[in-house]
């Protein structure tokens, strides 16, 4: 099938730029991705991913995250399977 139709959308730019250094380093142009998540919402008939709202917990620790507050580093996963005593 020709691809003619055009989908247009406003993007925060710097949002648009660290997007697309994503798809470049996935070996995906923007229209690829676009094409890719159109599909797999028609496959799914539904987003394929799930959209909550965080709660304040995960909240927080996404804040700590960003900050790199109250992390534990791990060498690899034996080590971090040993922290969390499993």
């Amino acid at each position: 099938m020709t691809k003619t139709a055009t989908v247009r959308a406003r993007i925060e730019p710097n949002l648009k730029n660290d997007v697309e250094d994503l798809f470049k380093k996935l070996g995906l142009s923007t229209t690829e991705a676009i094409n890719l998540f159109y599909r797999q919402v028609k496959m799914r008939k539904g987003l394929p991913f799930s959209v909550v709202i965080p709660n304040k917990t995960t909240e927080k620790v996404f804040k700590d995250s960003d900050a790199e507050r109250n992390l534990i580093r791990c060498d690899d996963a034996d080590d971090m399977f040993d922290k969390l005593g499993i």
